[in-house]
């Protein structure tokens, strides 16, 4: 009989034990993310949209930097509507991603879906446009470049350009969303350096949403309501070439009966800068997907990373442009 018990516990000790071990096996989730730790990452990432090239050119570096890394990619395109962002950083959080990238369409209104990434243990990466939350815990960084800069930059080489002018010089601004951290940034940055002249006076400035549609639209609309234009900033290369259309329908000479002004240095962009058609561009690279992968790795790997991580980046001129097309990448 004391054989027997003791046949039992022995049975019932190997069959906790078995248990036991199943269940730890079973519970290898890190809590840095939810996934597996066999060392692979997973990265959620929601895109603006495809509005341009420039967005184009970055969505491709994107996705071919997480291949090239071994980062597995969950992208989703929100078509440029907040909403779309924040369902997709909600179902990146249900599946339990390792890392979240966006880049916010506006800048306001994100903390609650960013705190709910927060509380489940998910790094936050802001790629490109950065949002304007007080609690800066909410993410680990912003990777991406400085549109106050381009902007400022834009705005110092038109008052360097008309620093003879003794009359008034009329500037139209085709703006980017409403909201978004380009269009406010570089509105912001273009109006700081043109106040060191008075003479440059901006008399019309409407949102065309970073599209070339949108910049062909008002463009036609500033014609009509002004006679007299001197100067065209606009805050991509889309918007710019829309207007180009524009502007050549309406019997005027594009980079010369008015000066061009855009941001971000795309292919199309710079062949009309090489053209003459436009006068003057500040680059903003959309190849960010190679330090964006690296920013992944790091903070997954729970590596202290800069708070800010700023794109290099130049300006082009008419010469600098021909030098720079054939090598372009963008």
């Amino acid at each position: 009989m004391r054989k027997l018990r003791t046949q039992r516990a022995i049975a019932v000790l190997a069959s906790v034990l078995l248990v036991g071990g199943v269940a730890a096996c079973g519970n290898s989730d890190t809590g840095g993310g939810g996934s597996k730790d066999d060392g692979k990452i997973t990265m959620g990432f929601s895109q603006v949209g495809a509005e341009s090239g420039w967005r184009t050119a970055n969505t491709t570096s994107i996705k071919e930097s997480a291949a090239a890394a071994g980062i597995e990619l969950k992208f989703d395109d929100a078509q440029q509507k907040q909403e779309n962002q924040i369902k997709a950083i909600r179902n990146y959080i249900q599946q339990k991603v390792d890392v979240i990238a966006f880049s916010p369409v506006v800048e306001s209104g994100w903390d609650t879906v960013l705190k709910e990434a927060k509380d489940a243990g998910i790094p936050v990466i802001l790629t490109d446009r950065s949002v304007d939350s007080a609690d800066k815990s909410l993410y680990k960084t912003f990777l991406g470049s400085d549109f106050v800069k381009e902007g400022r930059l834009a705005g110092e080489w038109l008052v360097e350009q008309k620093k003879g002018a003794t009359g008034p010089v009329n500037i139209v601004e085709l703006q980017g969303n409403t909201g978004a951290a380009p269009a406010n940034d570089r509105k912001k940055g273009f109006g700081e350096a043109i106040a060191a002249n008075p003479n440059l006076k901006i008399i019309a400035s409407q949102p065309g949403d970073f599209t070339r549609a949108g910049g062909k639209q008002v463009m036609e609309q500033f014609l009509k309501a002004n006679p007299k234009i001197d100067v065209l900033f606009a805050h991509n290369d889309d918007m710019g070439l829309g207007a180009l259309e524009a502007i050549t329908a309406a019997g005027k000479v594009p980079g010369k009966d008015i000066t061009i002004i855009t941001v971000d240095a795309v292919k199309d962009g710079m062949q009309a800068l090489a053209d003459g058609k436009f006068n003057f561009i500040a680059e903003c690279s959309p190849l960010l997907g190679p330090q964006l992968m690296d920013l992944a790795k790091k903070v997954k790997a729970g590596e202290t990373v800069p708070p800010r991580i700023e794109t290099e980046e130049t300006t082009f001129t008419t010469e600098q442009a021909k030098e720079a097309l054939p090598t372009r990448k963008y």
